[in-house]
């Protein structure tokens, strides 16, 4: 998955070198310049996408024969409201979106310029509401009790797919081959340090504490014991659990027991034959990192260019980086610390200053491996949602597709989706069919539809080195530039998220030739020693493309340096 910087990083001499003939035959830059490596952010295939994020029971009802609305007995499972302040709600059951409900809409999800879709984890579920801990009320967290299995994050068999997502006609392999056959790849998400909640319980509900094989045999039982209860060592059910807590009430798996160890590798070796194409890592810094070097290894042995990418749910770019190194399996990680700047300067666009999204890309002297392959994002479903104004949503997404990473947006924010809310006051609710069909007319997804696919048709913009222009008060300029074997191209953009037109007068590090605006279709022709001369509306972005191999020399060097200190 990785490139090593070995790959990306030019060769000092090399780049001098042409630099230097360049100045020697010719003051034009008009002369293309030729490197003996190349110019390139990363080479992993998974860069080029742009990732849409389902929470599959929550999107849409394609088969409403699989609610299974009177499941659960005493403790149902069917939608369960949370009641809040004035007529507010929330819902801790199911809600009927499954998996033909994200295959009706792969061309809704295409067409937005999206090319990959991670879903919430397809793992059988309990089939009752959990009955133990502390009953989660609207607004509350970190209290499991009354909750059900919906999102899938409680698995009681890594192998099995919950009845609620597939249909008699749909399996998650048929699935995936059809979102294929839409352009759309596959993301799954899927889960290590826990299975489901497994103690508390008033009574011992069935599916709660248990693990299945991929036979559907019983292997680990938790008994509705407390961790310290468990007895690992004489009776084998237990084996499979550490006895000290670690989430909530969820069972804690024992990393270190080789028979769990295979038990979940093989689980993800067993969802790739059926169709994962990359996979989203549930709490990935409560397991060690010798689990995810042999997970990796293990992975990437049959699939060598397989992405990955894990949720480390902390601010702090030095801690959540050592999961990008290969020595602990080059996993790369979902980018919380832009999450947190993206928020600050995007829920109040007029009073922030770009300066603070300079801080957190590490384009040098960065602790990540590679910091092209983080996957970017402003919310998600464990966090509020962003509480932006549309112009805050525009601006946080021509930022999002235009900036070096990978952009996951979340379901609903194409229309400012319950904005502003966190997961037990909404941040969950169902989307639905209606709302999907009316999307279109909303300023968010048409200016979302916009700059997603300038990206996915332009590869600087996916994979290309960043350089920095001007990233201050309500101005950023700069240049991606790719220089390799099948790809040669620079792209600079220009973004404006104040409530007036910007001009930009672009002369650092300019490159003579012919620039095509990828919004507009306006061009221009730079001459040698000139600028190029843009107006840039409020809450604005242009992206300007120039075809061929870079020729500034200034630029060139500027590229050489930002990649020896990656």
């Amino acid at each position: 998955m990785l490139f090593k910087r070995s790959a990306i990083a030019l060769t000092i001499a090399g780049l001098l070198c042409s630099a230097c003939t360049s100045t020697a035959t010719s003051s034009s830059d008009k002369k293309e310049m030729h490197t003996s490596q190349p110019i390139v952010g990363t080479s992993t295939p998974f860069a080029s996408e742009a990732v849409y994020f389902v929470v599959t029971d929550r999107f849409v009802d394609g088969d409403p024969k699989n609610n299974h609305e009177d499941q659960g007995g005493e403790h149902p499972t069917w939608q369960l409201p949370l009641e809040g302040p004035d007529g507010k709600k929330a819902y801790v059951g199911y809600m009927g979106g499954d998996l033909k409900g994200i295959l009706n809409n792969a061309d809704y999800i295409k067409d937005m310029g999206f090319t990959a879709v991670w879903m919430t984890p397809v793992h059988d579920n309990p089939d009752y509401a959990f009955n133990g801990d502390e009953p989660i009320t609207y607004g509350g967290a970190f209290k499991d009790g009354g909750k059900t299995g919906y999102h899938g994050y409680w698995a009681t068999n890594f192998y099995k797919a919950d009845e609620h997502l597939i249909s008699d006609d749909l399996s998650v392999s048929d699935y995936t081959a059809r979102m294929r056959q839409h352009g759309l790849k596959s993301v799954f998400d899927i889960v290590a340090n826990h299975g489901t909640p497994s103690f508390t319980m008033k009574e011992d509900l069935p599916g709660y504490g248990e693990l299945y094989d991929k036979d559907e045999n019983l292997v680990a039982d938790h008994q509705n014991l407390a961790p310290e209860e468990l007895d690992p060592e004489n009776n084998p059910l237990h084996s499979f659990f550490h006895n000290y807590p670690d989430l909530v009430k969820l069972s804690n798996l024992d990393d270190e027991n080789p028979e769990v160890r295979d038990y979940l590798i093989n689980s993800y070796l067993y969802w790739i034959s059926q169709g994962a194409d990359a996979f989203r890592i549930d709490t990935i810094r409560h397991v060690p990192h010798s689990f995810w070097r042999e997970a990796s290894d293990r992975i990437r042995k049959q699939n060598p260019d397989f992405f990955m990418f894990g949720e480390a749910f902390d601010y702090e770019a030095n801690n959540i980086a050592q999961h990008t190194l290969p020595k602990n399996g080059g996993v790369s990680v979902l980018d919380f610390p832009m999450q947190k700047a993206m928020v600050g300067v995007f829920e109040k666009p007029l009073e922030s200053d770009f300066a603070d999204l300079e801080k957190v890309l590490y384009l040098t002297h960065g602790p990540y491996n590679n910091p092209y392959e983080l996957t970017t994002f402003y919310d998600n479903h464990d966090m509020a949602r962003i509480n932006a104004t549309d112009e805050g949503f525009i601006n946080a997404h021509n930022w999002l597709f235009t900036v070096r990473g990978i952009p996951v947006v979340y379901m609903g924010s194409e229309i400012g989706f319950m904005r502003g809310t966190a997961e037990h006051a909404g941040n969950r609710n169902y989307l639905g069919q209606q709302r999907i069909d009316q999307a279109k007319s909303h300023p968010i997804q048409q200016a979302l539809t916009k700059i997603a696919n300038v990206r996915k048709n332009t590869v600087a913009l996916q994979r290309g080195v960043q350089v920095n222009l001007e990233l201050s008060g309500h101005r950023a300029a700069f240049y991606r530039v790719i220089d390799t074997k099948d790809a040669h191209q620079t792209a600079l953009v220009l973004l404006n998220k104040g409530d007036n037109a910007q001009t930009f007068e672009v002369s650092n590090l300019m490159q003579s030739g012919d620039w095509v605006e990828q919004l507009s279709g306006l061009t221009q022709n730079v001459e040698n020693g000139a600028a190029l001369n843009a107006t840039v509306k409020a809450n604005g972005v242009q992206v300007w493309v120039r075809e061929g191999k870079p020729s500034n020399p200034a630029l060139l060097t500027q590229i050489e340096h930002q990649l020896a200190r990656q």
